[in-house]
């Protein structure tokens, strides 16, 4: 099968688990079959699914994210010893671990083809991912507490594990508990990987975006945090960290030198 000949089978599969789906026709477009396919996969439930599925699934999200380029951590330069910042899509970054800024649910965005970065990464990490956080929600039994951390396969990803945390969301003015929230966010990460021997780990901005915590401020955490780490612990973990707007480019540049 070829990536156009993969995506059809793909939507036709989705659409026949629905009934209220059986009305909605195939795209002629390239780009609105991929449109139709992301919003697929970000609605569906967390459940079991065919094996055969699976596999087409797996082949097609790998070429994809392969068209989109793979970025290798060994290929770019540390601006401190240890700390890395790179401007980038966090799901084409070849590594230990990524970390996804989750919502307290912690099975990814449903909205179709939302920007956020738990969308994009569930996305590209394929049905598998929803179904694996689904499973640590079940027998947890409650929502995430904000400040925690879950580790799981990262799939279809280049990396190999994804770190899911739940930020705090701002609605107002920032508070100091905003803020400890916030860097025990980097302290659960970073104490999770380790027992996981994790050698490196990519930081997305973690609660800046769609939960509203000041840029600079979450950057200055963020930063504070995983040296007070490396140094209280000991530890060698590698730290890069992810953006993908300039203006936070900028601040960790500004930061780290």
């Amino acid at each position: 099968m070829n990536q156009e000949q993969r995506r059809t089978e793909l939507i036709r599969q989705l659409l026949n688990e629905r009934p209220e789906y059986q009305e909605i026709d195939i795209p002629a477009s390239s780009e609105e079959q991929k449109h139709l396919l992301r919003s697929l996969f970000n609605v569906r439930l967390p459940g079991k699914i065919d094996d055969t599925f699976l596999k087409i699934q797996d082949e097609y999200l790998t070429e994809a994210t392969h068209e989109k380029g793979i970025t290798d951590l060994s290929e770019l330069t540390p601006v401190q010893d240890g700390i890395y910042i790179w401007q980038g899509d966090i799901t084409t970054l070849k590594c230990d671990a990524i970390v996804n800024a989750a919502n307290s649910g912690m099975t990814g965005c449903y909205a179709p083809c939302h920007g956020c970065i738990d969308n994009c990464i569930h996305t590209y990490a394929g049905i598998q991912l929803r179904n694996a956080c689904a499973e640590i929600m079940r027998k947890q039994g409650h929502e995430e507490p904000t400040g925690r951390a879950k580790i799981t396969p990262a799939f279809n990803l280049p990396c190999k594990y994804v770190l899911h945390t739940v930020g705090p969301i701002i609605t107002g003015e920032l508070t100091d508990k905003d803020e400890e929230l916030l860097r025990s966010c980097y302290l659960s990460c970073l104490d999770l990987a380790d027992e996981n021997n994790v050698k490196n780990v990519a930081f997305c901005c973690i609660s800046t975006g769609e939960f509203h915590f000041p840029n600079k401020r979450a950057a200055e955490i963020a930063v504070e945090t995983v040296k007070d780490y490396r140094t209280e612990t000991n530890s060698g973990i590698e730290v890069i960290f992810n953006v993908w707007k300039d203006i936070d480019y900028k601040i960790y540049r500004e930061l780290l030198g």
